[in-house]
């Protein structure tokens, strides 16, 4: 995809932001945060207010980071400042953007953090992914990352009691059936796809292919490969792009890990690399092309803490309907050599594109969570030189389930596992547990159409 720069270029100083804004004649920027789940917070600024507090930043509550998906907040947290404090929310102008879908010329940026004194909000997840960054920078190293995301078209859903259903394509007819990288099946919604791909091309977000996938009317969109921040937020950007193109025709673009009952779940596979900042040699491979001892070191940290970061690759009650034995999708950290299967991939590749692949995270997480995590179990592997398991060459499903079944257990991993803790920031982590646990509880007073079904008359 080639990108007009007049429409979506990266602006670098705050100059070139303010003519950029007024020559385009940007009416409103919406100044956007993630939250835990991944869930778009912040405020609609009008353009001269805009230019105004380009340096000072929008204001915030705390209490946006410790927002359920609900929008209960968890209020017990300790990480939680008892006075609901603002932070500044300060507008990276390296990610301004237009809002294409708009009548309006409107603009976005994504902001990062800050505590009145300074300091980075440390439980703000693009805090989080910067975290980890630095520490391989401070090594001299840089991680470079390619996500794929899966994810469904359904049609609309108006009673959430009720069965997703799959959308009708342009033939007229609902899809049946598998039918993984069918054209003619993926050109059932072209239409759909093509005002994605308009919306990105408007706003700077790089997909590179798109292929449909197993389920009905499940698509994989992939992205470029390039620095963890920046595909963090094009990967944030574009759940929203897809949600607002699907709508235009009546559908639902839906990134749940598993939307359907009998069908594939929905990933988030992140291929994953780690170059020398000086030079830009990729360590995991040694210059005759074969393995380096560095992407076994982290193959071995991914394998090790993997299950223990569980609850920050899946982390929703529905993400473990995904993770099951009858399903495609991995259920343990195995490791193999082009083998999908495993939940660990090093694809066929030369020396300069060597690189490991975790499909073990789900469409449903927060991407700058889930790279940060997934980075944070490599570089352990690193610093520890764990060794890996050997690599296996059978169906890694029939090794077994290794990874946690229920979000309940992921979050007790989480919680005790220390390495972790100290690479993602213990307050982050400690946050980002009482958020899940609150959804946990409130997930728990449901009484479900199963239980109805089946226990009403029968127990």
């Amino acid at each position: 995809m080639v990108h007009d720069e007049t429409l979506a270029p990266r602006l670098t100083n705050p100059q070139d932001a303010i003519r950029w804004l007024r020559d385009r004649r940007i009416d409103e920027v919406e100044c956007i945060v993630p939250d835990m789940n991944g869930i778009m917070r912040g405020k609609i600024v009008p353009r001269e207010d805009f230019i105004g507090i380009i340096g000072a930043g929008v204001r915030l509550p705390e209490f946006v980071f410790f927002q359920a998906v609900t929008g209960d907040s968890a209020d017990d947290s300790e990480v939680v400042n008892p006075l609901d404090r603002d932070v500044r929310c300060v507008p990276d102008l390296t990610t301004l953007r237009l809002v294409p879908w708009y009548e309006e010329p409107t603009a976005q940026v994504i902001c990062d953090c800050f505590f009145a004194d300074g300091r980075p909000v440390d439980f703000a997840p693009r805090s989080v992914l910067r975290r980890v960054v630095e520490l391989y920078e401070a090594k001299g190293l840089r991680p470079v990352v390619a996500p794929e995301l899966e994810f469904y078209l359904t049609a609309n859903n108006l009673d959430p009691d009720l069965p997703i259903e799959v959308p009708i394509g342009l033939s007229g007819r609902k899809e049946s059936g598998r039918q993984a990288y069918g054209i003619e099946h993926a050109n059932e919604f072209d239409h759909v796809v093509n005002l994605m791909y308009d919306y990105c091309e408007a706003s700077r977000i790089e997909i590179a292919t798109m292929a449909h996938e197993a389920g009905p009317a499940q698509l994989e969109m992939n992205f470029r490969h390039g620095d963890p921040i920046e595909r963090a937020d094009q990967t944030f950007l574009f759940k929203r792009t897809a949600r607002l193109a699907a709508r235009r025709h009546n559908m639902v673009a839906t990134f749940m890990a598993m939307p359907h009952q009998d069908m594939p779940g929905s990933a988030t596979h992140i291929h994953q690399s780690i170059v020398e900042i000086d030079g830009g040699r990729n360590i995991f491979a040694n210059p005759d092309g074969s393995d380096a001892p560095a992407l076994l070191h982290y193959i071995g940290g991914l394998q090790r803490y993997v299950p223990k970061a569980m609850s920050l690759f899946c982390p929703n009650v529905n993400s473990y309907r995904r993770i099951r034995l009858e399903s495609d999708a991995p259920i343990n950290v195995h490791w193999g050599r082009d083998n999908r299967t495993c939940g660990l991939r090093v694809p066929d590749s030369d020396a300069k594109s060597r690189r490991v692949e975790n499909r073990v995270i789900g469409a449903d997480s927060n991407p700058y969570i889930a790279m940060a995590a997934t980075l944070a179990c490599g570089y352990l592997g690193l610093v520890e030189q764990v060794d890996p398991e050997p690599v296996v060459e059978i169906d890694a499903h029939t090794l077994g389930v290794s990874l946690p079944s229920h979000l309940s257990d992921a979050l007790a991993d989480l919680s005790s596992c220390g390495p972790l803790k100290d690479v993602l920031g213990p307050r982050f982590v400690e946050a980002y547990i009482d958020v899940k646990r609150l959804e946990w509880r409130l997930y728990n007073r449901v009484i479900s159409s199963w239980e109805r079904e089946y226990l009403l008359l029968n127990v």
